[in-house]
């Protein structure tokens, strides 16, 4: 007897239809994918500035 909170609500999942089922899981599944993509985009975030750190050094070894 699984619940989901809607808007402050919750509702027992085993209660509602077929498709309010399969809309939860397809929310579900989107959810994790933007978890996903949001790491994603946090680890290339990340070696952007490392790139970006490294450039600017090599730059100034050059122009010493």
């Amino acid at each position: 007897m699984a619940n989901v909170n809607i808007d402050g609500t919750d509702y027992d999942v085993d209660s509602l239809s077929e498709k309010a089922k399969t809309n939860i899981a397809s929310l579900q599944f989107v959810k994790q994918q933007i978890a996903r993509l949001s790491n994603e985009i946090a680890v290339y975030k990340t070696s952007e500035v490392a790139y970006s750190t490294a450039l600017k050094s090599e730059i100034e070894s050059i122009d010493s």
